[in-house]
């Protein structure tokens, strides 16, 4: 009899109540990305201080690979409780939908994953080559109208981050550039340096170190406005209007996790993502700006920013199979 009360209050629990009480053990959160990437960094951050807050340890998984596939995979395969979630850039929801066939992946973004809180933005920098003759983002477009298909962009591979940014650029500015496939962004930038590419538009924290060393030249930002830490660095929409590339990180729960488990999430990390220590620490340090915060904020600013990748996928007719 104490057995089926148990098990009755249980299931007769309110979502408010298990968000009061949640976690009640180990939290693991699974990552897109291999470990030592961006996605990786600020959530194993954020992961840190939630675990101080929940007092209970939040494990971090790396399940690279497949685009964003083998980690949502994981994920919908554990139960749908909250205690296992996703971590992953926002270009899992925002930009692979489009990218594929219908019912060529295994989920639906909008059916079977629940936004829950985002840790920031990045703007993407255009990069060139010191030897590629162009000094600005105008100087690049010169070039590729007077030879279209000669100017290279390197990128992580067919409808990556890199590579549809690229794509926006030859769009709005009415050129036509030459995208180079690698796996991954490390041999794309890589082959940069070496000079076998002319340029690629990528989250400038791992390429930092080789602009200060003249290895690499910054030409500009890809974000609506200057970024802080770098005042002399144009945009590139101050030459080609409307032009943004951001790269966004953030949180996701499976369809099904009870709804106060993911509000109380979502307060979490923003109290986490809101204070000034943290973002100092992690933030400011990586050129890394704050996405909207509540869950409606959130979820809306997921959806315009699908609908504006899924235009310029549609035009560039890129596919993956």
């Amino acid at each position: 009899m104490l057995r089926r009360l148990l098990l009755l209050a249980c299931l007769l629990a309110s979502p408010a109540a298990l968000g009061q009480t949640y976690p009640e053990r180990n939290v693991t959160i699974v990552v897109t990305s291999a470990a030592g990437a961006l996605t990786d960094v600020l959530t194993r951050a954020v992961a840190q201080r939630l675990s101080e807050v929940w007092k209970q340890s939040v494990i971090v998984e790396n399940r690279g690979g497949a685009g964003y596939a083998i980690a949502a995979q994981a994920v919908l395969r554990a139960e749908h409780d909250g205690y296992t979630l996703l971590a992953s850039e926002t270009g899992f929801y925002t930009t692979q939908p489009h990218l594929y066939a219908k019912d060529k992946l295994t989920y639906d973004v909008e059916r079977d994953f629940l936004p829950i809180a985002g840790y920031g933005t990045i703007p993407q920098a255009l990069l060139v080559n010191p030897s590629f003759p162009a000094n600005s983002v105008g100087d690049l477009i010169a070039l590729a109208r007077k030879k279209p298909g000669a100017v290279t962009f390197g990128t992580a591979g067919v409808g990556t981050a890199l590579h549809i940014a690229a794509l926006e650029l030859d769009n709005l500015a009415g050129i036509k550039t030459t995208a180079v496939h690698y796996r991954g962004a490390a041999p794309a930038l890589t082959d940069l340096i070496g000079g076998h590419i002319d340029a690629i538009i990528m989250g400038p924290s791992v390429a930092l170190s080789s602009v200060q060393a003249g290895k690499l030249r910054m030409l500009a930002f890809a974000s609506d406005k200057r970024v802080p830490q770098f005042p002399d660095v144009p945009t590139v929409a101050e030459t080609v209007a409307g032009y943004e590339a951001t790269v966004s990180f953030g949180l996701f729960a499976a369809t099904g996790t009870p709804a106060g488990i993911i509000r109380k999430v979502n307060a979490d990390v923003q109290a986490i993502v809101g204070d000034p220590v943290f973002q100092k620490k992690y933030l400011e340090r990586f050129a890394v700006e704050p996405v909207p915060g509540s869950l409606d904020a959130f979820a809306a600013y997921l959806r315009k920013e699908s609908a504006m990748w899924g235009e310029v996928i549609r035009k560039a007719d890129v596919k993956l199979e």
